[in-house]
């Protein structure tokens, strides 16, 4: 099985949503293709607002998450460093265009369309069958020591 950019580069992240330490957690798997962040990912029953619809706050955490790992691989690429600096969000939006359905795959992609020295604003999309069913747009920060989040990878 080919490994995720969270498994090859954080194996002992515990993040509730991209965490492979986080046997609770969402866990989702984000691979490199074709310039972009991509995820398939399936819910659970646990996981809807209510029978047949995932959550809106799962959605925000799935974007949110595979869009902060997308900042983190393109400093890494730009950079030419052989492991992604730590990033965390520092602004974030997203739009539920229609229900998500629950009880089959969907797909995340996520892009940096924009950057600069040590932030960089992603934009991604999560569908359902090849639906869309939601956007985000979010700025990213890499981190420096100092940050609580500095080490967390």
């Amino acid at each position: 099985m080919t490994r995720s950019v969270q498994e090859t580069h954080a194996p002992q992240n515990a993040c509730f949503g991209c965490g492979p330490a986080n046997p609770e957690g969402l866990r989702i798997r984000s691979f490199e293709r074709d310039g972009l962040l991509v995820a398939r990912w399936t819910p659970a029953p646990h996981h809807e607002a209510f029978p047949g619809v995932l959550n809106g706050g799962i959605i925000g955490t799935l974007l949110d998450c595979h869009s902060n790992w997308c900042a983190a691989m393109h400093f890494m690429r730009a950079r030419e460093e052989d492991a992604p600096p730590c990033t965390v969000t520092a602004s974030y939006a997203i739009e539920l265009t229609r229900p998500t359905p629950s009880d089959r795959p969907l797909d995340l992609t996520a892009r940096v369309v924009k950057s600069g020295s040590s932030s960089a604003t992603v934009e991604g999309t999560l569908e359902v069958d090849g639906e869309l069913c939601a956007t985000c747009r979010g700025v990213f920060v890499a981190v420096k020591p100092g940050h609580p989040a500095y080490h967390r990878w």
